[in-house]
């Protein structure tokens, strides 16, 4: 086994698509860190997913979801912004947001995008290769 595919090197995540209804996505950057991403973090031993979400999403943006809200989307991976030589693992949900966000925790920055338009923001690769294009799949088609 190589080191790039030691158990070791990987961390599994969940991590939400936060939309608001007029469709824009929540993005936040950690403390000390540069790149923009999705919220979730690690999954701990004997966590599901869903509450490993529920607990993260709490921590950082101040939200209580229910299991319901939480549309499970895929496993996907990438390299992880923050950890060099690591691989994220991430289960990824969508959540509609009804509730007001407020940043907590290691959370710095927070902002909404447009995942139709350009986002002129760095961003992680996980957020940058695979989320914002797999918005475009769900997002309403615009009517002329």
């Amino acid at each position: 086994m190589s080191a790039e595919t030691t158990p070791t090197n990987r961390i599994r995540i969940a991590a939400a698509i936060l939309m608001a209804p007029d469709n824009r996505i929540l993005l936040v950057r950690k403390a000390g860190t540069t790149a923009f991403m999705q919220a979730g973090g690690k999954i701990e031993n004997g966590e599901t997913p869903v509450a490993a979400l529920q607990r993260e999403l709490s921590e950082e943006l101040g939200l209580t979801i229910n299991q319901d809200q939480a549309h499970y989307l895929g496993a996907f991976s990438a390299p992880a912004a923050n950890e060099p030589g690591y691989t994220v693992e991430a289960e990824v949900f969508r959540i509609a947001l009804t509730q007001p966000v407020a940043k907590a925790a290691e959370i710095e920055e927070i902002v909404w995008v447009d995942p139709l338009q350009k986002v002129e923001l760095p961003l992680a690769p996980l957020t940058e290769n695979y989320l914002l294009p797999l918005c475009k799949e769900f997002m309403p088609v615009a009517k002329l």
